[in-house]
C-alpha cells in the first residue's frame, strides 16, 4: 500500500543537449538563482537610494564566491581523499566527464556560504560600504536562491533521504530506489522559501529601516536550524559519515547557528553601525572607471 501511494520519480535531470553540452535543470536553478536575487536587490537599492552600480560589482562577487566556495566545501568537506591526490585534483576545476560538459559534480552550501562571507569582507574592503547593511539583504535572496537550487538537486535525485511509509514519499527510479523516500530537497526548498517570504515581508513592513545585523542573525539561525534537523532523516553524503552522532553538514551548521545568535545579540546591542555608507564616503560609478566623490 505504502508503495502505492509514494510518487514514482524518474526525470531525466538533463533539459536538453547542445552538441556535447547538457543543459540541466540544476543549472537552470542556479540561472534562476541568480537573476531573481538580482531583481530582487535592485528594487530594494533602488528604493534606499544607493547606486546600481554597487550591485553590480557585488553580483560578482557573489557569483564567483558562490561556485568556487560550494566546490571547494564539497570536495574538502566531503571527499578530501579523493580531490586531494595527484590523480584527481584536476577534477576540482574541470566540468568535464567522458568528453561532455558535465557540471561540477558536487557543491556545498556550507561552502557557499563561506565564500560569500569572504567575498563580503573583500567587497567591503574594496567599496566601503556598510556590510551589515549589505549581509541584511543579501540572506533574503540568497534564502530563495537555495530554494531554487534544492528544487535542481529534486531533478538530478541527489541528496534525498532515508526511507519512509509517509504518503508523500519519492521512489528515486534513477538511483535504483525501489521504496519511497524522503524527498529532503522539497522540505528544504520549502523552508527555504518560507525563510525568503519572512524576511522579505519583515523587510517591506519596516520599509527598509533595519536595524543592522538583525535579519542577518536571525536568518543564520534558523535557516541552519532547518538544515540541522533536515539532516536527521536524509542519507548519508559520504561513506565516513557512517555511524556519526551528527553528519558532516550538521556539525559545519553549528559554527553559523552560534554565530547568528552572537549576531543577534550584538545588534540588540546597537553595536553594528548604521546605513549603508556610516563614513559617508561613496564610489561614483560610470561606464568606464569608479571615482570616489
Amino acid at each position: 500500500m505504502t508503495q502505492l501511494l509514494a510518487i514514482q520519480w524518474n526525470v531525466d535531470p538533463v533539459m536538453f543537449h547542445i552538441g556535447s553540452f547538457d543543459v540541466r535543470y540544476y543549472s537552470l536553478g542556479f540561472l534562476c538563482a541568480f537573476l531573481f536575487s538580482y531583481m530582487i536587490l535592485a528594487r530594494m537599492f533602488k528604493r534606499e537610494q544607493v547606486d546600481i552600480g554597487y550591485l553590480d560589482k557585488l553580483t560578482i562577487y557573489v557569483f564567483l564566491a558562490t561556485l568556487i566556495g560550494a566546490r571547494l566545501g564539497h570536495c574538502l568537506f566531503y571527499e578530501p581523499d579523493y580531490f586531494l591526490t595527484s590523480e584527481h585534483w584536476v577534477e576540482i576545476v574541470w566540468p568535464f566527464r567522458s568528453g561532455r560538459f558535465t557540471g561540477f559534480q558536487g557543491l556545498a552550501s556550507h561552502g557557499a556560504a563561506i565564500g560569500i562571507l569572504l567575498a563580503m569582507w573583500l567587497y567591503w574592503r574594496k567599496y566601503a560600504m556598510n556590510i551589515w547593511w549589505l549581509l541584511d539583504r543579501l540572506v533574503i535572496v540568497i534564502a530563495l536562491a537555495g530554494c531554487f537550487i534544492r528544487l535542481g538537486n529534486l531533478f538530478n535525485s541527489e541528496i534525498y533521504g532515508h526511507e519512509t511509509s509517509l504518503p508523500w514519499g519519492f521512489i528515486f527510479l534513477r538511483e535504483g530506489e525501489t521504496v519511497p523516500k524522503h524527498p529532503t530537497q522539497i522540505y528544504e526548498s520549502l523552508a527555504y522559501l518560507a525563510i525568503f517570504v519572512g524576511c522579505l515581508i519583515y523587510y517591506i513592513k519596516n520599509k527598509g529601516q533595519l536595524r543592522s545585523g538583525t535579519v542577518f542573525g536571525w536568518w543564520l539561525v534558523v535557516l541552519w536550524c532547518v538544515r540541522l534537523l533536515v539532516e536527521f532523516v536524509k542519507n548519508d553524503q559520504v561513506d565516513f559519515e557512517a555511524g556519526m552522532a551528527l553528519n558532516m553538514g550538521q556539525l559545519l551548521s553549528i559554527p553559523f547557528i552560534l554565530a547568528g545568535i552572537a549576531i543577534i545579540i550584538l545588534s540588540r546591542k546597537g553595536k553594528f553601525p548604521q546605513g549603508p555608507f556610516p563614513k559617508g564616503e561613496r564610489v561614483k560609478f560610470d561606464n568606464t572607471k569608479n571615482k570616489k566623490k
